[in-house]
Parts: structure tokens; C-alpha cells; sequence
């Protein structure tokens, strides 16, 4: 069922998914812009997500840029689906956890600060389960925004900004986490970031803007739950393209209307061919698979092999880890 909000909440999930406000009173601004007061700006924040429909206030940050992270995958046997996605979520940096239409049905991100975690957790998976664990990492992104308007306009950039990781400086990475984890829902929210860090809140609202300027925060507001707000027919299509194709086929793909997310990760030779990755998100099944199967005529994609897995089940969806001193909320 499509979730029909009010319009106030239409406005401030649509036009605030990016560009947060970094200034000392950012929901004062917001409010400013919606004609409403920053409590109730607030209020509304606060109820959307009590209710599901947003994971939080904060920053996504840029695949790999200050932290490690894979996709992953099992093939859970149906009677200990739930059980092991239960096992799976309690790992330390697992943030995101799906169950998805395939033989290899519970697919996860493993994050962390470095490879050797995200290598800790995957071998504990293998061991605790006793099942194969695929690990395809990244190899370059093409779009990984995520960020949508919820009438399905794509008005997000179609390729990744240039990183420059030359301009962390130390301590960074404790905000990236409290910024990921998600930001308080209060006047003051980067004041109270700033406190925790033992930071002066000026400070604070420097590094931001530098870490979102060089590209390591890719995205800073509102993180929707698409699910909960209708957009319940989401499924990853993978594509089994040689990578002398990928160049041209990658940013065409990310451009293609509905394509919400576009990357391509390595191969497992023998077990999981695919190398270019695209995510559609949409309200019904069939408006997914017509914009698959527009998307599989353009001429960068003739004749290549995909399959579609639909997402049947979300079991978690939080900020990353980074820090080593805490996993995402």
C-alpha cells in the first residue's frame, strides 16, 4: 500500500534527503523553507522515525573513503532463514541485511574501519553458520546515492564526486561515525556532535563542510525507509558483462530513469559471474520489471545475461561503522 503522508512530511522527505543545513540551527532553516517552526520540524522528524519511515538524520558517506566494506551473501536454507539473519545483523559493522529472491537468498553489507575487520566478520559468519559466505567487493561505484524524490523524479548527481581522502585530518572519522550513526533530533544537533567529541560546535560545522565538499560525505539528511514509505518492489539486478564493456555500460545504466543505485563489484569465477550491479526501486512489481526491461535495450547492454532478485525482506538498514570505537546505532 502507497503511504500517503501529509503534505508537510512530503515536502521534508523529498526536498531534504541531501544538503542538510550546516549551520548552528539546521531545522530552523528547514522550517523557514517549509513555513513551519523548527519544533514542529522537529515533532515530525521524531514521529517519521518512530514509525519506520525514516532510519535517521545524518550522513552516508563514500564507498571505501574512510572506512572497509563488501557486499556479502548466503544461501540460507529456508528453515534457518530467520535464525541465521538474526546472527548475521548482530555482527559488529553489519549494516545492512536482505532477503532476496535466489538460491542465494540473505544478502548483507559488512562494514568497518579497516579490510581486516570486515575479513574477522566474514570468517565469523562462515564458522557460526556453517555456510559459504560470497564476498564481492566493490570496484568502482557509478551511482550510489540513493537519495530519490518519493513521486520517483530522479533529480540526484548520475556519477560519484571525486574523493580526496588527503583531506581527513584526525578525529574525522569519530564525527563520520556520530554523523552515520545519526544526528540528534534537536535544535543544537551539531553542538551536541561537538560536545561528544570534545570539539567546539564551529569546529564541527568546519569539517563537515570540508568532508562533504571533498566527496567523503556523499550525502548529508534525511535517510528514508523506502519499504515503509511504499516503495516495497525493490530488487537488485545483477549482470553477467565482461569488463571491457563495463566502461560504457556502467554510466548508462546509472543514468537509465528508475536505476536508483549502479556499481561494479569483482566476480567469483564458477559461482557468481556478475560484475555490474544496478538497484530498482519502485511501488509495484510491474513498474520494476518494465524499467528493467527498458533498461536491458540500451544499446550498452544488448545482449547481456542478468537475473533480478526482489527483496522480499528488509531485516536491517543503519549507518555504517567506521570508528573503531562504535558500531552505527
Amino acid at each position: 500500500m502507497e503511504w500517503i503522508g501529509n503534505p508537510i512530511d512530503l515536502r521534508l522527505l523529498d526536498n531534504w534527503q541531501r544538503d542538510l543545513p550546516i549551520i548552528p540551527r539546521p531545522f530552523a532553516e528547514i522550517g523557514r523553507e517549509l513555513s513551519c517552526a523548527e519544533a514542529e520540524i522537529l515533532e515530525r522528524l521524531r514521529k517519521l522515525s518512530a514509525s519506520g519511515r525514516i532510519t535517521r538524520v545524518g550522513a552516508t558517506c563514500a564507498p571505501n573513503s574512510v572506512s572497509a566494506s563488501t557486499l556479502a551473501a548466503l544461501a540460507a536454507p529456508a528453515e534457518r532463514l530467520e535464525s541465521i539473519a538474526e546472527l548475521v545483523g548482530a555482527q559488529p559493522g553489519v549494516n545492512h541485511s536482505y532477503e532476496r529472491e535466489n538460491r542465494w537468498n540473505l544478502w548483507f553489507v559488512a562494514t568497518g574501519p579497516d579490510r581486516q575487520h570486515v575479513d574477522k566478520v566474514l570468517g565469523d559468519i562462515e564458522r557460526q553458520t556453517g555456510l559459504r559466505v560470497l564476498d564481492l567487493p566493490l570496484v568502482r561505484p557509478f551511482n550510489v546515492d540513493l537519495g530519490f524524490r518519493l513521486n520517483g523524479e530522479m533529480d540526484r548527481p548520475l556519477a560519484p564526486r571525486p574523493v580526496r581522502k588527503e583531506l581527513l585530518q584526525e578525529g574525522d572519522n569519530d564525527l563520520l561515525q556520530a554523523l552515520t550513526s545519526g544526528m540528534p533530533l534537536t535544535e543544537r544537533p551539531y553542538l551536541e556532535i561537538a560536545e561528544m567529541l570534545n570539539w567546539s560546535e564551529e569546529h564541527v560545522l568546519d569539517r563537515i563542510a570540508v568532508l562533504q565538499d571533498a566527496g567523503i560525505i556523499s550525502r548529508l539528511g534525511v535517510i528514508v525507509r523506502h519499504r515503509a514509505l511504499g516503495w516495497r518492489s525493490n530488487a537488485m539486478v545483477v549482470w553477467d558483462i565482461t569488463s571491457e564493456r563495463i566502461d560504457e555500460a556502467g554510466p548508462a545504466l546509472a543514468a537509465h530513469p528508475g536505476v536508483t543505485l549502479c556499481y561494479e563489484r569483482s566476480p567469483i569465477e564458477h559461482v557468481w559471474p556478475y560484475r555490474l550491479y544496478c538497484m530498482i526501486h519502485a511501488q509495484t512489481r510491474t513498474k520494476a520489471v518494465e524499467t528493467l526491461t527498458q533498461a536491458s535495450l540500451l544499446p550498452e547492454l544488448a545482449d547481456v545475461p542478468y537475473r533480478i532478485l526482489f527483496s522480499n525482506r528488509c531485516f536491517k538498514q543503519t549507518g555504517a561503522m567506521i570508528s573503531r570505537q562504535g558500531a552505527a546505532a
